[in-house]
Order: C-alpha cells, then structure tokens, then sequence
C-alpha cells in the first residue's frame, strides 16, 4: 500500500495550466491534491488535471496576489475540520531526500508523510516545512527551528492568523508565529525543488514581480516588521533582510503529551529504498547503492 500524507494539499495556482509543475508530479506520485483556481480557468484545469482536483474560488482578478486564494483556502481547511493542510506553491517540480550527503529524487508521499509524523510529535508547531534543494548541503541538521517557512508548507488550521498584505506572505507570516511564541520548522532531510522566482510566466511574476516589485516587496514587509526586518540588496536585486538570521525567536519545542518515548526511537523508512532509475557512473554513487543493498 503507498504511503501518502494525510492532510489536505492545496495549490493556489492562476495563469499555468499547461506548466502547474506542483501537479504534474504529484500526480505522477499518486498523491491527492486540490487546485484553487479562478472561475474564469476552470476549463483549462480541468482539462489537464481533472474536475475531481479542482476547488474554484468565489472571486476573480482581486489585484491582490494570491493572498486573497490563501486565506479562502484557510477557511476552506477549517469547514472541513482537518488539524493541519498543505498549502504549496504552483512551481514545484519534484522532491528529493538529503541521504549520507547527496540530494535524492523521492516520492512525495512518502517524504510527506514522514514530515507530518514528525511535526505532530509536538504540540506547538504553528508552521513546518521544505528546506529548498538548492539549500540543501551534505552537513546539515535534520531541521531548522524557527526560521523562514517558504513554497512548501504544513499549517496549523486552528492558528488565530491569516494571510495578509500583497508582497512576502509566507515570511510575514512565518514572523507572525513566531512573534506570538510558536515554533516553525524547516526540514532538511527532505527538500522541495523549485523554479526560480520570475523564471516561470503566469501566478505573480507579471502582477507582483515586474518593474520595481522586488523593491516594493522588500519595503513593505520592512513596513509591517520595522525591528526586525531591513531592505538591503542580495542576487542583484533588491531583497528583505530579516536581522540576526531569526535567531532571536528561541521558543522551545514541546512533546506532545502521551507519547511513547520508545516508539519514537523506531527506525521507519516510510517504504523509501534506494533504486537507480538508469546506469550510475559516479564511483561514489555506485558505492553508496551497493553499501545499501548489502
């Protein structure tokens, strides 16, 4: 039996139906999702992916990025009583597993899987998530506490947030959390592969990103968080800068009560095996496959 998450994922996503990458390889892992899409798209979407994948917001062209999709998406997760949902971005095109230092492609369901199991272990994780692959560095941690929450998120639905402004949601409201003394979570064991930002047409590159939008998106969240947030210029653009590398926000994890210790120590590989999907030619990969299989 495949192993899959068992919270709701939604993929607010406007202008890609032909590039929705997020759902292209969740349907080639067999994992369930839902698009949030404007009315005026429906029978694009649903000609590629499906009427059954499909929630159509009751609004159109709001101006207003896709904040307005989140928030209904939020609502959407607490009408439906779920304790946690996934909300991703539109321009994820697959998930790997960071294992003994390399970066492996993995079925999403497993890999989501494993990380609600190990959020649920506590009970004061607001938000978690997928480190970015490109982030992802033979010597890391197995996670992050406290940090930044991109692309690739585990909400708590019952969290008295919301979504808000145009530009740089997830770190306002990842600073949200945090500020009212819940933790976050940021996985490097698994990792999220995305486009780059601007690199893909249609979702808020021609809304948001175009012209001055970097610079406007810097100052706004500069705005909304002026102790702790400054404009300063990185990748050649103009970026936000959240000061001492959100280091001040040390709200410590808490065990959920009830659980067993022992249990926790188990080893469980969610049903992942290392497999080559064509003839490897690197000395050190071909050692780690056969270091495996013995």
């Amino acid at each position: 039996m495949a192993i899959l998450p068992r919270y709701p994922i939604y993929i607010p996503t406007k202008g890609r139906s032909e590039k929705c990458l997020t759902a292209r390889f969740l349907t080639r892992d067999g994992v369930p999702f839902q698009l949030v899409i404007e009315p005026q798209e429906y029978d694009l979407y649903a000609a590629k992916f499906g009427e059954k994948a499909i929630l159509v917001l009751p609004f159109s062209e709001l101006g207003q990025g896709s904040i307005p999709a989140r928030n209904w998406i939020w609502q959407h997760a607490r009408d439906r009583g779920v304790e946690r949902h996934w909300v991703m971005d539109d321009n994820l095109w697959r998930l790997r597993r960071l294992y003994k230092g390399y970066r492996i492609a993995c079925a999403a369901g497993p890999a989501l899987a494993a990380v609600e199991d190990f959020v649920d272990r506590y009970e004061n994780v607001a938000i978690a998530g997928l480190n970015y692959t490109m982030f992802g560095l033979p010597k890391m941690p197995p996670f992050y506490l406290n940090v930044h929450v991109y692309s690739c998120m585990l909400l708590r639905t019952d969290l008295p947030f919301q979504w808000r402004g145009r530009y740089n949601e997830d770190t306002d409201l990842c600073l949200q959390v945090l500020a009212a003394g819940w933790c976050t979570i940021l996985t490097n064991v698994f990792l999220a592969e995305k486009v780059g930002t601007m690199q893909m047409k249609g979702g808020n590159t021609d809304a948001l990103y175009a012209a001055d939008g970097r610079l406007k998106m810097a100052r706004q969240l500069e705005r909304q968080w002026p102790y702790v947030v400054s404009t300063d210029r990185r990748f050649s653009r103009p970026q936000h800068v959240v000061r001492d590398q959100w280091r001040k926000f040390d709200t410590p994890l808490k065990l959920k009560p009830g659980i067993d210790p022992a249990k926790l120590a188990e080893k469980n590989e969610y049903g992942l095996k290392l497999g080559a999907e064509k003839p490897v030619t690197s000395k050190d990969l071909r050692r780690l496959l056969d270091e495996t299989h013995d």
